[in-house]
């Protein structure tokens, strides 16, 4: 499968936008999104909240958008969150479990419940009762905000991505 868009002019005041986020350099996905400027910012600003605004501990952050990226079968995610994962603490055998249909690991509570709330959300929408009072005992108020948001932007993401079928990464730009 080749992707289905080519990407769009690579320069202008939003490319520029999206290239601070990312340190100077754009993705395909980036540039698939600069054919829509105003859909271009509004997507910078809510992944840059995403990545860096919340009170999500890391390694619960990239165990929530390498798992949807496994449920949604979108490879540039995880290609460009997998070694964001390492260095957030995931190992080899947490990675492996994230592939696993189950997604069964030796996960601590909080990892478990939150990966129990991620996969509801993900595969259902509805998340039910019990699995939501599992991730209410490990999370407040905003971090509850910040993983549900979280879970449905990378969901939003691994959409786009299979939808326009964006091949793997060769670097490591995320989100």
């Amino acid at each position: 499968m080749s992707q289905r868009l080519p990407g769009a002019a690579d320069d202008g005041p939003t490319a520029d936008l999206l290239r601070v986020r990312r340190g100077g350099e754009l993705s395909d996905l980036d540039r698939l999104l600069l054919h829509s400027p105003p859909v271009a910012e509004g997507w910078n600003a809510l992944l840059g909240a995403l990545r860096s605004g919340t009170t999500l501990p890391a390694d619960l952050r990239e165990l929530v958008v390498l798992r949807i990226a496994v449920l949604n079968g979108a490879a540039f995610e995880w290609a460009a969150h997998e070694p964001i994962g390492r260095r957030a603490g995931l190992t080899d055998a947490d990675l492996d479990a994230l592939r696993r249909p189950d997604g069964a690991g030796a996960w601590s509570p909080v990892q478990a419940a939150v990966l129990a709330f991620t996969d509801a959300s993900t595969r259902g929408v509805a998340v039910p009762d019990e699995v939501f009072a599992g991730v209410r005992e490990h999370l407040d108020d905003r971090r509850l905000v910040e993983l549900t948001a979280l879970v449905g932007g990378y969901a939003m993401v691994s959409r786009f991505l299979v939808a326009l079928q964006v091949p793997p990464p060769e670097g490591e730009i995320a989100g």
